[in-house]
């Protein structure tokens, strides 16, 4: 029987969130002694834990057919092999946001990234950080570093740095600035353009449509709530992301009861708005699974 490897970051930020992914999706694994490689028990899916700029390379290597990396890592090898056999962004995940940005010195003089042309600008992405610069019109020389990149403008090794930014947290303790956003990024599934049989292919489409349903169910809220019949168009236009709610007549009543999954999410305003068109006993739930 064919199975599908996946590969997913053995440690890092999206570790934990990878593996949530996949269990949720009905996955079950049983854990190699070495811990890198899990036979899936449940499902012909079978898990490679590995370093995160390896996944897209093992990927374009036929050694694996799917991946869960960062849009940033899968870039970056992309355009190192380029005019290979590219990759698919089958679908982002909503998790490990972050954002490829340049960062100067807090007393620099700079505005603008096209001020930094013929800069020295260090980063742990120089295919990405080269491409997305000359996008601008900017070409920079770029200074590549394996790891603590934002330490190299103090050091005097680079005028500039691109890097990761989640928080900004680690620029402003660096006496570093943003100075503009490159790219944003955040997990995604990846798969290969070719060289996968039918059979596997059907596989993956059966794990898509199971991926598809634990993201929209974690993006939607199950509401019931009970409203005169004359407000029905008013609720239902109230109601986030709802089309065609369900509709039950209360017995006694003249009041009904609506039933509706939203596909957005659900805020106190909502609910405050519901409840001055006429809506009482409103209840909102999480959605545990969807298939379409």
């Amino acid at each position: 029987m064919s199975r599908l490897r996946v590969a997913i970051q053995k440690s890092g930020r999206l570790a934990e969130r990878s593996q949530e992914v996949l269990r949720s999706c009905g996955l079950k694994f049983a854990r190699s002694k070495d811990q890198l490689f899990w036979y899936g028990q449940d499902f012909p899916v079978d898990l490679l834990l590995v370093r995160d700029d390896d996944i897209p390379r093992l990927l374009l290597d036929g050694v694996c057919e799917l991946g869960i990396v960062g849009e940033n890592t899968a870039n970056e090898v992309m355009l190192e092999r380029a005019g290979q056999s590219q990759l698919n962004c089958l679908r982002r995940l909503g998790f490990g946001h972050c954002r490829l940005s340049v960062a100067v010195p807090e007393d620099r003089a700079v505005s603008t990234v096209e001020e930094l042309q013929d800069a020295r600008i260090a980063t742990s992405y120089p295919e990405l950080t080269r491409h997305l610069l000359e996008q601008r019109g900017v070409r920079a020389t770029i200074v590549e570093l394996s790891g603590s990149v934002e330490i190299a403008p103090g050091l005097g090794t680079a005028d500039a740095i691109s890097d990761l930014v989640s928080t900004g947290t680690t620029l402003r303790a660096n006496h570093l600035r943003e100075l503009d956003v490159l790219m944003h990024s955040e997990a995604a599934l990846y798969g290969r353009v070719n060289g996968i049989s039918d059979e596997k292919r059907a596989l993956l489409q059966r794990l898509l449509s199971r991926l598809e349903g634990v993201l929209q169910a974690a993006e939607s809220k199950y509401v019931m709530l009970h409203a005169p019949r004359e407000a029905l168009q008013r609720i239902t236009e109230l109601l986030p992301g709802v089309e065609h709610p369900s509709i039950m007549p209360l017995e006694g009543s003249d009041r009904i009861a609506v039933h509706a999954v939203c596909g957005e999410a659900v805020f106190w305003e909502h609910l405050e708005a519901l409840k001055a068109a006429g809506a009482s006993a409103i209840l909102v739930l999480p959605v545990e699974k969807m298939l379409a």
